[in-house]
């Protein structure tokens, strides 16, 4: 089975607050119109963090702060492994428009899974909701 090395940016509000975080639903593939966060491939040479700022320019053109790594999820789709490193990261310059996907929301904690997540993304939203939790109390 083809194993894929991606990166994804749980974009945040705030990285202290972490009220509101930003989805993406797909608008192209296999995986059109599922809920995910973005990001994409790791290129030769390139660190995950590197990987994840240029992806979110290419896809949303702006620019993230990237900040610690949230969890590696590992997954088996039908057709192949994914290997998807998931970082916390904010918004440091511009503002993030549609270049690829259909459609995107800001979710708070309450609307976290009112989207169709796709399988591996779903993983992160126990980790991203006590996070949330966390931070609001």
């Amino acid at each position: 089975m083809k194993s894929v090395n991606v990166v994804a940016a749980v974009i945040c509000d705030k990285y202290e607050e972490k009220t509101k975080i930003f989805a993406t639903q797909r608008g192209y593939g296999e995986y059109k119109d599922g809920w995910e966060f973005p990001g994409g491939k790791i290129e030769e040479g390139e660190s995950p963090e590197q990987a994840l700022v240029r992806e979110i320019e290419e896809e949303l053109d702006a620019k993230i702060e990237v900040h610690d790594l949230i969890d590696v999820i590992d997954y088996d789709y039908e057709t192949f492994h994914l290997h998807m490193n998931c970082y916390w990261a904010t918004v440091a310059e511009g503002e993030l428009k549609l270049l690829e996907h259909e459609a995107a929301k800001w979710l708070d904690i309450c609307s976290l899974r009112s989207v169709n997540w796709l399988p591996a993304d779903l993983i992160l939203i126990p980790k991203i909701s006590a996070a949330m939790a966390d931070k609001n109390e």
